[in-house]
């Protein structure tokens, strides 16, 4: 079997404070100052990195219960603590519709979700375990 090619992604510069980033895949998202129409700012960015891997981290688990067309809706809050630039909690918020499941196989669903998430959301595990950025330059001199 052919190993995967990884995805390379990067940030260009598109005007004053925005960014574009984009992916080997063609994927693009649009990066810029708090309250730019149409762009994400950084930390929103990281926090819908968070909710988007919490889904796809219970999807399966959730279809197998619930069907592959069941609707959820992951919500992601927390406010920047802006003189040490972190963000010191996230909260995420599942959205439902458990009410064809009895309080038992609910109950047992959620423990199943809880732990498919915690296995498996690179981005929530790389956030709770803390993680080393190297930066580096290219540049012309």
């Amino acid at each position: 079997m052919a190993e995967e090619t990884p995805t390379t992604l990067w940030v260009e510069r598109t005007g004053t404070r925005a960014y574009t980033g984009r992916s080997s895949r063609g994927a693009e998202v649009l990066i810029a100052s708090q309250g730019v129409p149409g762009a994400f700012t950084p930390g929103e960015l990281l926090k819908i990195a968070l909710a988007g891997c919490s889904g796809l981290s219970a999807d399966f688990t959730l279809a197998r219960r619930l069907g592959d067309n069941f609707d959820a809706t992951i919500r992601v809050s927390g406010d920047a603590d802006r003189e040490n630039e972190v963000y010191p909690q996230l909260d995420e918020q599942f959205e439902l519709d458990l009410s064809e499941l009895d309080d038992a196989t609910r109950d047992r669903l959620l423990v199943a979700v809880q732990r498919a998430i915690d296995k498996a959301c690179t981005v929530g595990r790389t956030l709770k375990a803390g993680t080393k950025v190297n930066l580096n330059f290219d540049v012309d001199a």
